[in-house]
């Protein structure tokens, strides 16, 4: 399977490799990935604060929308086609659908749920599912460490279905269905991408997927979830910004960019940072509880997705 399995978008790799010396270019794709991990994991806590904003579809969407425009005007400034070859439009939406719609949707709505740790926790196993659903699509066999991996990503959400309590453990299941559904859906996107691949550069195909998944959401949710804009503070307005500018367009920009340099498979255990820095993030920001629970779901999602990366 693609071992390239980061939060959001999977396309395929460039097929114009950089220019710089072998270990400049490498020195260069570490700092890069690290910039995005970094991003994408203090999103999380954002992303929980902007539902007092915002309601949870035009919260996850919408700067998704600003984000694929920023992104449009980087392709096209370094001279790139935003251009659609014939006959992939058909997987350029579902691919969009799958990654990045319904991924964004789901996600939102598990944060309504969820805290922002345990729902970055659930997100981070979305490698573990693409290995599970690489055996019957691509036929790759199942080694007993990618059951390893599997085995140790559930263990990580009976922790968090624990809690404290078994009120509480109720209390999170419809999150958790969000969250698991959202990695599930996004690792079947990833699969079917290493199945029958998009022909575009990976940066106009992440423009195109951004857009196409994103756009039909929020208009979705600026119709039927009536947000109101006018009242929300110079901080909601500012985290809005953040996301659509440091998650979604310099985030991506980067994660590409680090893609070009960097082996597929120390990309993807990488994106190992995002749950960390989403969970330490959200202990920070918004004094969420970092206890047992969370401790260990965090530590045997991280070893099972290392393990799925490296299986």
């Amino acid at each position: 399977m693609d071992r390239r399995t980061p939060h959001e978008l999977i396309v395929v790799s460039s097929p114009h490799p950089s220019t710089q010396p072998p270990h400049e270019s490498r020195a260069v794709g570490y700092g890069l990935l690290l910039i995005a991990t970094i991003i994408w994991g203090i999103n999380w806590p954002v992303a929980k604060y902007l539902l007092h904003e915002l309601p949870p579809l035009t919260m996850r969407t919408l700067p998704g929308v600003f984000s694929a425009m920023m992104l449009a005007g980087l392709v096209l400034a370094k001279g790139q086609s935003l251009r659609v070859p014939r006959g992939e439009w058909g997987k350029l939406i579902l691919y969009a659908m799958l990654m990045v719609g319904a991924w964004m949707a789901l996600m939102g709505l598990s944060l309504v749920h969820l805290p922002a740790s345990e729902t970055a926790i659930l997100g981070a196993t979305l490698p573990v599912w693409a290995a599970g659903l690489a055996w019957p699509i691509l036929g790759e066999r199942l080694t007993l460490l990618r059951i390893i991996a599997i085995a140790m990503a559930i263990g990580g959400v009976v922790l968090l279905m624990g809690g404290d309590s078994i009120g509480v453990s109720w209390e999170k299941v419809p999150g958790i269905l969000c969250a698991l559904l959202a990695a599930l859906l996004f690792a079947l996107g990833a699969v079917l991408t290493k199945l029958r691949p998009i022909a575009m550069r990976p940066l106009a195909g992440a423009v195109w997927q951004l857009g196409l998944g994103c756009f039909p959401v929020a208009l979705f949710g600026i119709l039927f979830e009536h947000p109101h804009f006018g009242g929300m503070s110079s901080f909601g307005w500012l985290l809005f910004g953040f996301s659509a500018i440091f998650q979604g367009a310099i985030g991506y920009a980067c994660w590409f960019a680090a893609l070009e340099r960097l082996p597929a498979s120390i990309a993807a255990v990488g994106t190992l940072i995002v749950p960390v820095t989403g969970v330490v993030a959200s202990a920070i920001l918004l004094g969420e509880p970092l206890g047992v629970p969370q401790i260990g779901a965090l530590l045997l999602t991280v070893a099972g997705v290392a393990i799925a990366a490296r299986s």
